[in-house]
C-alpha cells in the first residue's frame, strides 16, 4: 500500500469513502491498548474504593463524550482535520491555536502509551526469559515500540484503520482472557497501599478522578476526530449516523479498557504503580497474551496519535511534508517516554499532563462547536486552506489572519483554568472559590465559551486571496477541489461551499 500523500488539505469528494462503521473500528480499536488501560488505574491511586473508581470512570467518560462527539461533524462538512477547521472561527492563522492544543495533546498520550506498553513488554518478558530488567532493557523495548509505531504512522490513515480493524476483534478476545486470569485474585476490599483520599475527603477526590481518569479519555480525541470523519462523504452518510458512531466508538472504546484497568488494579493491589504489579499478578498462560497486548495494542494507540501529531506539525509547518513531520515528532515523543521513565514519578506526571491539557483544550473546543452551530455547518473550504498555501486573504482572514476575539476568548478561558487547576506540585489561585474541588475543566469551558458567545458573529470577511510564494512540490501534486466553473477558487477568493446543501 503507497504512503498517505495527503496532509491537511482538503479530502477530494472521491477520496472519502470510509463510513460510521469506520468510526467506530477506529475509535475501538485504536484504544483497547495500556496506554488506556492504565487510566482506570488512576483512581484507585487516588484512594477511592472499587465502585467509587467504577462511578468516576463511567461518568467522566460520558460526560466528555457528550462534550466532544459533535466535533466529528466539523470535518464531516470541511474535509480536513479539526484544527484547520477551527480557521473558521478563529482565522485561518489563529488555528494555529487548535493545532498546537492538538500537537501537545497527542504527544503526551504517544508517550504514555509507548512508556506503559514497553514497561509491561519488559516485565513479561523478564519473567517468560529471565531478560534483565534493566535500563537497557526499558530503552530498547521503548526503541522497538517507537519505531513499529512510525510505521503504521507514516504510511497513514488506510493502513491504520485496517490495523484498528485487526485490534478491535483480537485486543476484545486478550482482554476478555485477561478478566478470567485476574479474576481469581479480584477482591473490592480496599487497597492499603493507597493511603487514602488522595485529596482528603471524598467528593474533592471523586471529581479529580472523574477529569482525569474519565473526563480526560474523550478530551484528548477534540483535534483527532476530525482525522477520521474527514475521509466520511457527507453525501453518503448522515450527520446523526456519524454522530452516532462516534458516540458509540468512544464510549465502548475508553470504558472497556478502562473499566479493565479498574478491575486488574484491585486484582494485582496495584495501588501505588500499575505496570510492574499487573504483571507480576498475572498466571504464568496469560503472559503470551499479556506481550501481545502490551505490543500491538500500543503500536495501534501510538500510531493514530502519532499520525495526527504529524497532521499538526505539517499545519504549523506547511513546507514540511506529512511524512517528514511524523518522523520528527516520533522523535520527541519518545524523548519524551525516556525521560518519564528514568525522570518522573508515574501518576503525577500522569495527573499533571491531563488535567492541564484538559483545562487548556476545553475552551477550544467549546468555541470550535459555537462556531459550527452558528454557521449552521456550512463552510469555505477554500478558504480554509489559504495558510496552508502561503497566501492571504478570504472569508477566514480577520485580521491579518487572526479572529482576536475568538483568540482571546480562549486565552481568557485557558487562564482561568490553570488558575483554577489542582496538580499534585500546584494548586490555583482560584481553588478557594470552589472549595479546593478541581472544576478547571468546567470554568475554562465556560468562561471560554461565554467570552466568544457574547461577540456578535462578525460575518465572512469579503478580501480576495492571493498567492505569496510558489506552492510546495509535494502540495502541488495533490489534487485540489474545483469550483463549480472548473477553475480553482483559490484564484478568486471564491468558492462554493461545503455544507448540507451538497
Amino acid at each position: 500500500m503507497p504512503i498517505e500523500q495527503r496532509g491537511v488539505d482538503t479530502v477530494p469528494e472521491e477520496e472519502r469513502t470510509s463510513g460510521p462503521r469506520d468510526v467506530v473500528s477506529i475509535l475501538l480499536g485504536s484504544n483497547l491498548c495500556l496506554g488506556v488501560i492504565v487510566f482506570g488505574w488512576l483512581p484507585v491511586s487516588f484512594g477511592l474504593g472499587f465502585w467509587q473508581s467504577v462511578t468516576a470512570v463511567v461518568a467522566g467518560t460520558l460526560l466528555g463524550t457528550a462534550l466532544t462527539a459533535p466535533l466529528a461533524l466539523v470535518s464531516l462538512r470541511t474535509a480536513t482535520n479539526l484544527s484547520t477547521s477551527s480557521g473558521a472561527q478563529f482565522g485561518v492563522r489563529g488555528r494555529l491555536v487548535g493545532s498546537v492544543v492538538g500537537l501537545l495533546l497527542s504527544l503526551g498520550y504517544t508517550a504514555l502509551t509507548l512508556w506503559i506498553g514497553g514497561d509491561v513488554l519488559v516485565g513479561a518478558l523478564h519473567r517468560l526469559t529471565g531478560l534483565p530488567a534493566g535500563g537497557f532493557s526499558y530503552g530498547l523495548a521503548y526503541a522497538l515500540l517507537a519505531a513499529a509505531t512510525v510505521a503504521g504512522a507514516v504510511y497513514g490513515y488506510r493502513v491504520l484503520l485496517r490495523l484498528s480493524r485487526l485490534l478491535a476483534v483480537g485486543m476484545t478476545v486478550l482482554l476478555a482472557l485477561g478478566v478470567a486470569a485476574y479474576a481469581p485474585d479480584f477482591s473490592t476490599a480496599a487497597l492499603p497501599g493507597a493511603g487514602g483520599y488522595a485529596l482528603g475527603s471524598f467528593w474533592p477526590t471523586w471529581l479529580l478522578a472523574l477529569v482525569a481518569a474519565g473526563l480526560s479519555g474523550p478530551i484528548a480525541f477534540i483535534t483527532l476526530l476530525g482525522d477520521y470523519t474527514r475521509y466520511v462523504s457527507p453525501r453518503r452518510h448522515s450527520p446523526r449516523a456519524v454522530l452516532r458512531a462516534t458516540c458509540v466508538g468512544l464510549t465502548a472504546g475508553l470504558l472497556v479498557p478502562q473499566l479493565f484497568g479498574t478491575f486488574t488494579a484491585y486484582a494485582a493491589g496495584a495501588a501505588l504503580d500499575y505496570a510492574e504489579p499487573l504483571v507480576a499478578a498475572a498466571p504464568g498462560w496469560y503472559l503470551v497474551p499479556l506481550l501481545l497486548a502490551a505490543s500491538a495494542g500500543s503500536v495501534g494507540n501510538a500510531g493514530l496519535m502519532l499520525y495526527s501529531m504529524g497532521l499538526d506539525l505539517d499545519a504549523i509547518v506547511p513546507r514540511a511534508s506529512r511524512a517528514r513531520a511524523t518522523c520528527v515528532v516520533a522523535v520527541v515523543a519518545t524523548g519524551c517516554v525516556f525521560a518519564g521513565h528514568f525522570a518522573w514519578e508515574a501518576q503525577d506526571a500522569m495527573t499533571s499532563f491531563v488535567l492541564l491539557l484538559t483545562a487548556v483544550g476545553t475552551p477550544w473546543a467549546v468555541i470550535t462547536l459555537i462556531g459550527f452551530v452558528r454557521c449552521g455547518g456550512v463552510y469555505d473550504a477554500e478558504a480554509l486552506q489559504v495558510f496552508n498555501r502561503r497566501s492571504r486573504g478570504g472569508r477566514y482572514w480577520y485580521r491579518k489572519g487572526w479572529n482576536l476575539w475568538a483568540t482571546g476568548a480562549w486565552a481568557l478561558g485557558a487562564g482561568v483554568g490553570v488558575l483554577a487547576v489542582s496538580l499534585p506540585s500546584y494548586e490555583g489561585p482560584l481553588l478557594g472559590l470552589t472549595g479546593g474541588v478541581d472544576c478547571s475543566f468546567l470554568l475554562s469551558g465556560v468562561v471560554g465559551g461565554a467570552a466568544y458567545a457574547l461577540h456578535p458573529d462578525p460575518g465572512p470577511a469579503p478580501s480576495r486571496s492571493r498567492r505569496a510564494a510558489p506552492e510546495p512540490a509535494h502540495r502541488r501534486s495533490v489534487p485540489r477541489p474545483q469550483s463549480p466553473d472548473g477553475l480553482e477558487a483559490h484564484r478568486t477568493g471564491e468558492s462554493s461551499p461545503i455544507g448540507p446543501d451538497r
